[in-house]
C-alpha cells in the first residue's frame, strides 16, 4: 500500500497511515522512508530515520541498499552524511552512488577512521563501489582491511571481491580470490565466468563453465545469458578477422548428454557458423530447461543482423513469443547501420524513441548513419528532433586511477590543473602514432566541417586524454587502466591500438559493453567496435 502512495504521491495519507499502524516494524518504516525519498521530502526523511535508534546493523546496511535509486536520484547525499554523523549508523555506500561514488568512499574512510564498526554487508558496499568506479587501488586497501577484520571467507563478500577485481581490469587477482574460496555458489560462478567474457578471454570462461559441470552446479539464464554471448562474440570476432590464430579456438558444439561439449572449431562457412549459433540457441531449452528470454532473442539478433542477414533477424524479432523491448529494437538498429540499411534503422530507432523517448544513445546512431551516408541535412533535423523533445546527448568522459585518486577527463577537458601538460603529451603522442599508421576515423564525428577541423575535435577525446595522462604518471611496467561512461568510439579505439606499440605499455579500457586489453598494436576485440 505504501508502494502505491509512494507512485502516485499521496505523501500525507501514507504518513496517516504509517502512524494508526500499532506495530510499526522494519518494512514499513523502509516503506515510509520510500515514500518520502521519493517525493523529495528531505526534512520528513531526516525526521524519521533519527526517530529510530534501535535498528540493528542490518537495517542499517538493507535499508540504504534498498533506497539506493531514489537517494541517488534525488541528490541527497548531505542527508546521508548527516544521518551518518548523528547515528554513525553503518552506511551502505549504495545508498549514495549513481555520481557519488567518491562521496561514498570517502565516507567509508570516516567511518573506518572513526573506529565505527564494520560488518560483510559494509564491505561488500565499499567493494561495489570500487568496482563500479574501477578504483583499483582503494579495492585493494579495502580488501586488505576485509582479511583484517576476518571477513575474507563469507560468499557474497568474495563475491563481490572477486566482481571488483574483474571489472577494475585486474582478471587475474579475481581468478586468485575465485580459486582461493573452498564453497563456490552459482554466483560465484557466475560471476567468474561474466569476467572473463567481459575481457574478451573465451578459452578461460569455457574453462570455468566446464569446472562448474563437473561440480554438478547446474547453469541458470544469467550463465547461459553470458555464454550465448560470449559466443556470438567470438561468431563476430571470426568472420571480422578471418579466423586468425588469435581467435579463440574452442567453441559449443551440439549433442551429447553432458550438455555443451567443447571442441576444435573448424574454418567453416559464414553460414555454419550462424547455424552452430543457432544450434546453441535452441540447445538451452533441450538440455537445461532454460527458457530463451529477451537477453537471449536479443543476441541472436544481434549476431544475425551484423551478419548481414537482416531479413532472419527481423523475422526472428516479429516471431519472439513477447513484445520486443528497446535493447532488441536496439540490436536490430545497430546492425542497420552496419549494413548501411536506413529504412530498417529508421523503423527500429521510432520503435525505440516510442518507448523511450529520451534514449540520446539511440538518436546519435541513427545521426551516425545519416553522416555515413552523407545526408547532413538529416542529421541536422535530428538534432532539432532532439531539442524539440528535450533529449541531451549524455556526455561521454573518461577517467582513471593514480596512486589512490580519480581523475576524470571530459571533451576538449580545460579544468584538469596538469592540462598544459597533458596536451603537450598527446599533441606528439599522436604525432608518432601516424608515423606508425594510424590514420584518423573522421567519419565518427556528426558535423558537416573541413577533416582537418574533424581531425582535431577526434584529438582531445576523453579516453585518450586519460591514456596520455596515464602515460605520463602510472610508473612503467604497470598497466594503464581507463574507464569511459559510453562506448569507445572508433577512432579512439583504433588510435590506442597503436599506443602500446610507441610506449610498450599493456592499455586495458573499459567501457559500457565490455573490456578492451591493447598491446603489441593489438586489441582483444579483433576490433569488433
Amino acid at each position: 500500500m505504501l508502494s502505491r502512495y509512494a507512485r502516485s504521491g499521496d505523501v500525507d495519507e501514507a504518513t496517516e497511515i504509517y502512524e494508526r499502524m500499532p506495530n510499526k516494524n522494519s518494512k514499513l518504516w523502509k516503506g515510509l522512508l520510500a515514500v518520502y525519498l521519493q517525493n523529495g521530502r528531505f526534512e520528513s526523511t531526516r525526521q524519521l530515520f533519527e526517530a529510530k535508534s534501535d535498528w540493528e546493523i542490518v537495517s542499517w546496511n538493507s535499508m540504504l541498499a534498498g533506497l539506493c535509486p531514489e537517494w541517488a536520484n534525488v541528490g541527497s547525499t548531505e542527508i546521508v552524511r548527516r544521518v551518518y554523523q548523528s547515528k554513525r549508523c553503518y552506511l551502505d555506500s549504495n545508498g549514495i552512488w549513481s555520481g557519488h561514488s567518491e562521496e561514498a568512499l570517502r565516507l567509508f574512510i570516516e567511518l573506518k577512521r572513526d573506529g565505527e564498526r564494520t560488518n560483510r554487508s559494509t564491505f561488500t558496499s565499499a567493494l561495489s563501489t570500487c568496482a563500479d568506479m574501477a578504483a583499483l587501488e582503494f579495492g585493494k586497501q579495502v580488501h586488505g582491511w576485509l582479511v583484517k577484520a576476518g571477513y575474507e571467507m563469507g560468499d557474497y563478500v568474495v563475491n563481490a571481491l572477486v566482481l571488483m577485481y574483474g571489472k577494475c581490469g585486474s582478471v587475474e587477482e579475481a581468478y586468485d580470490v575465485f580459486e582461493s574460496m573452498q564453497e563456490k555458489d552459482l554466483v560465484t560462478w557466475n560471476t567468474m565466468i561474466t569476467c572473463y567474457a567481459k575481457h574478451g578471454f573465451g578459452n578461460e570462461a569455457l574453462k570455468v563453465f566446464d569446472l562448474m559441470k563437473m561440480k554438478d552446479i547446474k547453469p541458470d539464464d544469467v550463465t547461459m545469458a553470458t555464454l550465448h554471448h560470449l559466443f556470438l562474440f567470438y561468431l563476430r570476432k571470426m568472420d571480422l578477422v578471418s579466423f586468425c590464430p588469435f581467435t579463440v579456438s574452442r567453441a559449443f558444439v551440439v549433442g551429447g548428454k553432458d550438455g555443451f561439449h567443447v571442441g576444435v572449431l573448424p574454418a567453416c562457412s559464414h553460414s555454419g557458423l550462424i547455424d552452430k549459433g543457432t544450434g546453441y540457441f535452441h540447445l538451452m531449452c533441450l538440455e537445461y530447461g532454460i527458457t530463451a528470454n529477451a537477453r537471449h532473442y536479443t543476441c541472436m539478433i544481434d549476431l544475425l543482423g551484423r551478419s548481414g542477414r537482416l531479413e532472419e533477424a527481423e523475422a526472428l524479432m516479429r516471431n519472439m513469443p513477447f513484445e520486443p523491448n528497446t535493447a532488441t529494437w536496439g540490436a536490430l538498429l545497430g546492425a542497420s547501420r552496419v549494413h548501411r540499411n536506413t529504412k530498417l534503422a529508421e523503423e527500429a530507432a521510432e520503435k525505440i524513441f516510442k518507448m523511450e523517448a529520451d534514449n540520446s544513445g539511440k538518436y546519435v546512431l541513427l545521426s551516425n548513419l545519416y553522416a555515413d551516408s552523407g545526408r547532413w541535412s538529416d542529421v541536422g533535423k535530428m538534432r532539432v528532433v532532439m531539442r524539440d523533445r528535450g533529449v541531451k546527448k549524455v556526455p561521454g568522459y573518461g577517467w582513471i586511477e593514480v596512486q589512490n585518486k580519480v581523475h576524470t577527463f571530459w571533451v576538449g577537458d580545460s579544468v584538469h590543473p596538469e592540462k598544459d601538460k597533458i596536451y603537450a603529451f598527446l599533441e606528439d603522442l599522436v604525432r608518432r602514432l601516424k608515423k606508425e599508421g594510424y590514420v584518423s576515423k573522421t567519419k565518427m564525428v556528426l558535423h558537416d566541417v573541413e577533416e582537418e577541423v574533424k581531425e582535431h575535435m577526434l584529438k582531445y577525446h576523453s579516453e585518450k586524454i586519460a591514456v596520455a595522462y596515464g602515460l605520463l604518471t602510472v610508473p612503467v611496467g604497470r598497466p594503464i587502466r581507463v574507464i569511459k561512461n559510453l562506448s569507445v568510439c572508433e577512432d579512439c579505439h583504433n588510435a590506442i591500438k597503436y599506443i602500446p606499440k610507441i610506449a610498450g605499455r599493456l592499455i586495458i579500457l573499459r567501457d559500457s559493453n565490455r573490456f578492451d586489453h591493447f598491446n603489441c598494436g593489438s586489441c582483444s576485440c579483433g576490433d569488433y567496435c
